[in-house]
Order: structure tokens, then C-alpha cells, then sequence
């Protein structure tokens, strides 16, 4: 019986949480060991849209704007860029290493097909900031109501 000695105590009377904190720790580890891997979370974005446009920002540290390449098709923008790892020296080695590096690849849906011919982005101190202008054809159209005489 796991529960012996009562709610919340493996039978050998470990704590059950300190317990799964130690495994959870462990694990840890032993991924750590693996290297950092990019995942669909990174980067961050932020996307705000009217009637005209999108706009959509990321913050991308570590990065040189020439690292970052961006597309677009129909209703779907794809940023990919790539960050190198530190350089360390001979005689040094890591005690912690938890800053992401490696290749990324992010893609969004946009609510509306944008016009790739006047996507605009621009970088500053880190942070993406693309602008996506609707296509003129998907825009609303304000529709005029006539008067008929009678």
C-alpha cells in the first residue's frame, strides 16, 4: 500500500511533495543536459489589428537585424532568425547556462491577407516591430444607401 502511513507520506514516511519535487529536480537535470532546444513559444509576439492593418512586435535580444528573416504569404507570417551561443574560453565552463540560442522558426496567422509589397519592419534595442497592411481588395467597403424617388 503506497498511502501506509497516512495522507500524504510514502509508505518508507518520505514526504510525497518533497518527494516529486527531488524527481521533478532531477529531471531537470538531466534534460539541462540536452542543450537548450527552440520551441513554437519563442519569440513572444504581441499582435494588435484594425480595419487597415496589423501589427506585430517581438522582442528578439541577442539578435543582429541581419539574423532575422522575415515572409509573408496570404495570411501567414513566418519569422526565422538565429541566435550563436556565447563564446566561452578554453579555461572556462559553464555553471549555468539558461539563456536560448540556436534556430528558431514562428508562424502566425494574420486575421485578414496582407499586402506582402507593403510589409514594413523595423528593429530597435532588440524589439521587431512589422507592420502588415490589409490587402486593399479584403478592405471593408463602406457601402453608400441612395434615396429612391418616388
Amino acid at each position: 500500500m503506497l498511502w501506509s502511513e497516512g495522507f500524504g507520506t510514502l509508505g518508507r514516511g518520505l514526504d510525497t511533495w518533497t518527494e516529486l519535487e527531488r524527481m521533478q529536480n532531477e529531471m531537470n537535470r538531466l534534460f539541462a543536459r540536452l542543450g537548450p532546444t527552440p520551441t513554437q513559444d519563442f519569440p513572444a509576439v504581441n499582435i494588435w489589428a484594425n480595419e487597415e492593418k496589423a501589427v506585430v512586435t517581438s522582442e528578439l535580444p541577442g539578435l543582429a537585424p541581419d539574423a532575422i528573416e522575415i515572409s509573408v504569404s496570404g495570411k501567414t507570417l513566418t519569422i526565422r532568425g538565429s541566435r550563436e551561443p556565447a563564446k566561452v574560453r578554453e579555461d572556462e565552463s559553464y555553471h549555468r547556462q539558461e539563456r536560448w540560442y540556436g534556430a528558431f522558426t514562428k508562424a502566425l496567422e494574420i486575421p485578414f491577407p496582407v499586402d506582402p509589397a507593403k510589409v514594413e519592419a523595423k528593429f530597435n534595442k532588440g524589439v521587431l516591430s512589422i507592420s502588415l497592411p490589409r490587402l486593399e481588395v479584403d478592405k471593408p467597403k463602406k457601402i453608400t444607401v441612395k434615396i429612391e424617388k418616388a
